[in-house]
């Protein structure tokens, strides 16, 4: 039933991009750089060129292609060195990651609710059966499409600690405030313009307040945590340059990225879904190795 599932969002997914003028493509997996943080990388030895790392994500990538198709999304496996032993935490996944030229950040968002809720429909009206027999309260996913809630971080951390966490501002959100946050709501939440230092380089600063980057994580209910990450894209070279050397990273192994800057930027917009994290929280399932075949985790590597 929970295969069912999964194959019912894949397709409503694919469905919904496409409505909205989005040309699937094709990432690589081997990559030469990171795109979410260098500890989390799996790395490779590359014949004579030296190191590659299995990817954490298509989103550079696609970027270079918006220049071309406008809108486009891959759809694959990417993988996550982290060592995170929790119900919701894979090493290898799958992941859609869509990117779009000239969309900024509200309309980013839009896009994100649309597709969430198209989903929310999509697995109701062809996934009836399989719920029930996962015993998925459904009426709980029927008031999950209806508009999303919205806090920034600020708006968040003050209501954390007004619900009891001690979390910390400048802090990111940890299991436990994501459940508080969603504790009482029926829809899943935004949590948009966080604070610029612990948010990955590639986001865009917010022109109100440069501590802050134009991005979002949506918190799903019924303790379904994050299951999309989105941001406006910095356009600015100069800016993107200054952020890839406070990060530490090699500006050499960038210069392809900053090349889609160098040549004429426009502005635009991304996000991505995690496709185990999404059935989980509609199929209801408490352990995210389940809404995988074969699962990998940090202590399960063979069948």
């Amino acid at each position: 039933a929970i295969l069912r599932v999964r194959d019912a969002i894949i397709t409503a997914i694919n469905e919904y991009l496409h409505q909205e003028n989005f040309i699937r493509t094709d990432s690589p997996i081997f990559t030469p750089n990171a795109c979410e943080g260098t500890s989390t990388l799996f790395a490779v030895p590359y014949f004579d060129l030296g190191t590659a790392y299995l990817s954490q994500s298509g989103q550079l990538y696609i970027e270079a292609a918006i220049a071309s198709v406008g809108r486009c999304y891959d759809f694959g496996p990417v993988f996550r060195a982290e060592k995170s032993k929790t119900k919701r935490h894979l090493t290898e996944f799958w992941m859609m990651d869509a990117e779009a030229a000239f969309v900024e950040h509200e309309e980013n968002l839009k896009i994100q609710e649309g597709m969430v809720r198209h989903i929310v429909r999509y697995c109701l009206t062809h996934c009836a059966e399989e719920l029930a027999v996962l015993e998925r309260d459904v009426e709980r996913l029927k008031k999950a499409d209806a508009p999303f809630t919205r806090y920034t971080y600020d708006e968040a951390i003050i209501k954390l600690h007004e619900l009891g966490s001690d979390i910390k501002h400048g802090e990111d959100l940890g299991n436990d405030d994501e459940g508080l946050l969603t504790k009482d709501s029926e829809v899943p939440v935004f949590i948009e313009k966080w604070p610029r230092a612990i948010k990955a380089f590639y986001m865009k600063r917010d022109s109100a307040n440069p501590n802050l980057v134009l991005c979002d994580d949506l918190i799903a209910t019924d303790g379904g945590g994050e299951i999309i990450g989105g941001s406006q894209r910095e356009d600015d070279i100069e800016l993107l340059e200054a952020r890839i050397v406070a990060e530490g990273l090699n500006k050499a192994d960038y210069e392809w990225y900053l090349d889609l800057r160098r040549f004429g930027a426009v502005p635009h917009s991304g996000f991505g879904i995690g496709l185990e994290r999404a059935v989980r929280w509609i199929t209801g399932t408490e352990h995210i190795r389940e809404c995988i075949p074969f699962p990998r985790t940090i202590g399960r590597l063979k069948p």
